[in-house]
């Protein structure tokens, strides 16, 4: 019964003409794609915002760790420019305003939101332990964002909780609906109800371009496995890490890793 449910929603939603799939530019993958990206951008800068004024944020200009992840930050947007300036892709960061934000919590948590709003947890640091393993944890983190994962979660979700004109209006008018959908599939707050979970797919990716553009930034990419067998520690048998609840963090994804490495290694180039 389900199943036809699914299927009639789908039906009522293409009907409408707003459902439609896209390539990624740098993945070469065909997703489901309702929402348009500026829609999601202004969306998610208002909702980046109000996470910025309802959180600690911690200060730059008095606190080292915060000056690093926005050091880390900043290395990786230059690389990521590069790498789409050299591949004839710079339209695909149209809209993109970089902020990197450093909030005071014990969760072991970081995400990026579309047009590149970037916060990363005090509570990931400990884990992290240096620059080149938060560049990892970033640099998946925001290929999330650029290769439009969110986007296709809360396609996905959206066509199971609204159909056709209803799923038009909601994401016209920003509704409070459209809203939590994109705070959900974006792992942003606690409050939002069950956290939209990344297809392995979408991990792959994350973990391939997130480790380029790492090494793009002058960052050693072979960090990633030890960090992830930190994470995977830090579990301690009970409840993941936050950062953990929809990334695998078994012996399977470490080696994946290790697979994708010496292409990662090709775009090393130390920062002497």
């Amino acid at each position: 019964m389900k199943q036809v449910m699914h299927k009639a929603i789908l039906a009522a939603v293409l009907a409408t003409g707003i459902a439609s799939c896209s390539q990624n530019a740098v993945t070469g993958r065909s997703q489901l794609a309702l929402y348009n990206e500026a829609d999601i951008q202004s969306m998610a800068a208002q909702q980046y915002t109000q996470f910025l004024s309802e959180n600690k944020v911690v200060s730059t200009s008095t606190n080292k760790d915060a000056e690093m992840v926005r050091r880390v930050g900043t290395r990786l947007t230059n690389a990521i420019n590069k790498y789409y300036t050299e591949k004839g892709l710079s339209k695909e960061l149209e809209g993109y305003k970089w902020e990197y934000n450093l909030v005071n919590s014990k969760e072991v948590n970081a995400w990026c939101m579309p047009g590149g709003k970037i916060v990363v947890y005090t509570g990931l640091l400990p884990i992290s332990q240096n620059e080149a393993a938060l560049a990892v944890v970033l640099g998946h983190e925001i290929t999330h964002a650029l290769a439009h994962h969110g986007n296709e979660r809360m396609s996905q979700q959206a066509i199971q909780q609204m159909g056709g004109a209803a799923l038009q209006t909601a994401i016209a008018n920003k509704s409070a609906v459209a809203q939590n959908i994109m705070m959900s599939a974006y792992g942003i707050g606690s409050n939002v109800g069950a956290l939209l979970p990344f297809s392995r797919k979408q991990e792959l990716e994350a973990d391939h371009f997130g480790l380029i553009f790492a090494a793009m930034a002058g960052y050693n990419p072979q960090e990633a496995v030890p960090l992830w067998e930190r994470m995977k520690a830090a579990s301690g048998g009970s409840a993941p890490p936050e950062i953990l609840s929809t990334h695998p963090a078994d012996d399977t994804r470490i080696e994946k890793l290790k697979e994708l490495m010496p292409e990662a290694l090709q775009y090393y180039k130390p920062v002497k």
